[in-house]
């Protein structure tokens, strides 16, 4: 394995994260901040990237799977402790408190440690949602637009490894190109976003920083109450139309940007709506029945409640967590949905249920039918073996990780619904579960041991179990 390899592209991405974390001092100047530290740091972080990068500038580039693999392990790690100095600087938390802030913003997961959020500065707020924003679409595949510059190859396989379910090489002969348009796709619904958010009333500040977190389907508000601070329907509705847009698989997205609305015909996009839908109107009805509230009311948080947790996005207008047992069971069963693969939401994915299911149902008739071949379709298109095994292999690994994070936080003495929804909140990028990890609370509590562990869960759960397992395999490390 070329480790020069490593970290050259390391140090590309870091320079160019470090680069835009000048957006950071950019609103702490307009907001009579202060910035200098910030500054300084920042300054610090982008020479050291450089000068990396200035030693291997001649290095001929040559990046395959294994090293693509560890590159994208690594740079979560790097960007986690990168995203993690300025919390620690201008807040009163300790390192593995920040770290555990930026990874869950950086893997979009939104759990948070800070109970006081409205009391810090504009800057740091900024932080939270520009991590969010940084690492929705993917910092892998802002990587994979500069990479391509030098080594096109070597981008394609650094983008398979991290296993988001976007395939870029189809759309466009450049990978660069689609790296490029998917960046604009995500930018304009980013700013369509923000722009009815101001309509709406939330001030331009508030705007830019939700607009941030939902269409990376990250989380972090500047309000303690989150969307529950604002009253304007227009706001909520807003948001979990934007939510369930950002749950949707960009290529889609993508297609329509090229003229083409086939993307959104999928079976996984009907599901997804489907499944949206049906949960909503039951959380509604069960709302209406324990509330009193009318059914518009109860429509208007049920949907957005159902939208945020399908995409893991995580946001809240109400502590959904007091609600009855009927109520949280409809929640929880979102929250196993997850969005569809290549968005920017977490979770198992709705195209994976699919497969599951189909594959279940196929062989029951196998079962019937010992003798009848059986094949699982989707869109009219044959899957093949390698793709089921890879289904059932990730819903796994998937499961495993969260029973053994289950387990800990069990057998460090919390409750079961705080084990076990806080388990699939962190493994699966949502955020807040129910209990003492609910909607209204967050993650303060869990020692600084118990962050760390939480992070590398979180980082499991965003590149998708597979390409931080692979890393415990002896093959692994063997020569090519």
């Amino acid at each position: 394995m070329n480790y020069k390899n490593v970290l050259k592209i390391l140090s590309l991405i870091g320079i160019t994260v470090s680069v835009i974390f000048l957006l950071d001092a950019l609103i702490g100047i307009i907001y009579k901040e202060q910035y200098e530290n910030f500054l300084l740091y920042d300054g610090l972080f982008f020479l050291v990237n450089l000068a990396v990068w200035q030693w291997l500038r001649n290095h001929e580039f040559d990046l395959k799977i294994k090293e693509s693999i560890l590159v994208v392990n690594l740079l979560w790690v790097l960007l986690g402790v990168a995203g993690a100095i300025p919390l620690f600087l201008y807040t009163d938390i300790s390192f593995a408190s920040s770290f555990f802030e930026a990874i869950s913003g950086f893997t979009t997961t939104g759990a948070t440690v800070y109970t006081d959020i409205e009391a810090l500065p504009h800057l740091i707020l900024f932080h939270r949602s520009l991590m969010h924003w940084l690492g929705g679409l993917g910092v892998i595949v802002l990587g994979v637009g500069l990479l391509s510059v030098i080594n096109p190859t070597g981008s394609l396989s650094l983008f398979k490894a991290e296993s988001t379910g976007v395939v870029l090489e189809k759309l466009t002969p450049k990978i660069k190109d689609t790296a490029l348009s998917l960046w604009i796709v995500y930018t304009l619904l980013t700013l369509v976003d923000m722009m009815l958010l101001k309509f709406f009333g939330m001030s331009w500040f508030d705007a830019i920083n939700h607009a941030f977190s939902t269409i990376s389907t990250g989380g972090f508000s500047t309000k303690n109450d989150s969307l529950g601070y604002f009253t304007n329907d227009g706001i909520i509705w807003t948001t979990t139309i934007f939510m369930m847009l950002a749950g949707i698989n960009f290529l889609a997205h993508l297609k329509l940007y090229y003229k083409d609305a086939g993307g959104y015909k999928t079976e996984e996009v009907k599901w997804y709506f489907i499944i949206f839908i049906v949960l909503s109107i039951l959380l509604s009805l069960v709302h209406v029945d324990i509330s009193g509230d009318s059914f518009y009311d109860a429509l208007k948080h049920s949907s957005f409640t159902i939208a945020s947790v399908m995409t893991t996005t995580g946001f809240a207008t109400i502590d959904y967590g007091s609600w009855s047992h009927l109520a949280i069971a409809i929640i929880f069963i979102g929250l196993l949905m997850g969005g569809n693969a290549g968005s920017t939401a977490g979770g198992i994915k709705i195209i994976r249920h699919v497969i599951i299911f189909k594959t279940l149902a196929s062989e029951l008739k196998r079962i019937l039918h010992p003798n009848m071949i059986i094949s699982v379709f989707i869109d009219g298109v044959k899957q093949k073996e390698r793709i089921l095994s890879s289904t059932f292999g990730f819903f796994t690994l998937f499961m495993i990780t969260v029973a053994i994070v289950t387990v800990y936080i069990y057998a460090r003495g919390y409750d079961a619904m705080t084990s076990i929804s806080g388990a699939f909140a962190i493994v699966g990028n949502v955020g807040p579960g129910f209990s003492m990890v609910g909607p209204a609370d967050n993650f303060s509590f869990f020692s600084d041991f118990d962050k760390i562990f939480l992070s590398v869960a979180m980082i499991i759960g965003r590149l998708e179990c597979y390409t931080v397992f692979v890393l415990l395999s002896s093959s692994f490390w063997k020569k090519f």
